[in-house]
């Protein structure tokens, strides 16, 4: 691994990076980020995801399951009902994070959300 200029942090592994571009790929859906922020403030059904998201129950469902099968959420059966709630804290940290960041920063208009936007981020 080599060390680059910034501050001594040591470039990660290519299948880390893979991974991570993974999850963020997963995440780059306005439906399953919105899903996961429902999830990361508490366990659904997802009846309740779809009520609260917008989404058809088998939209959200199949988010759902592309959600489960990468290990960001997981499920439990409550009577007849799966619930489901995230499987890893570190994803609600930064989508906790990324989503405050912007939603502080829409409160102050600046022009780069517009630019990701723009460039397909």
């Amino acid at each position: 691994m080599s060390t680059g200029s910034g501050g001594g942090f040591q470039d990660p592994p290519a299948e880390v990076l893979a991974e991570a571009a993974a999850a963020f790929g997963l995440l780059a859906t306005p439906a399953r980020l919105h899903i996961v922020w429902a999830l990361a403030q508490g366990e659904s059904d997802v009846t309740g995801l779809a009520e609260r998201v917008g989404g058809t129950l088998p939209s959200v469902s199949q988010h759902l399951t592309k959600l489960k099968l990468a290990g960001l959420v997981r499920s439990r059966r409550e009577g007849r009902r799966q619930v489901y709630l995230v499987d890893d804290p570190d994803v609600v940290t930064v989508v906790r994070l990324m989503v405050g960041q912007l939603a502080a920063r829409s409160e102050h208009p600046s022009p780069a959300p517009a630019r990701l936007r723009e460039l397909g981020a």
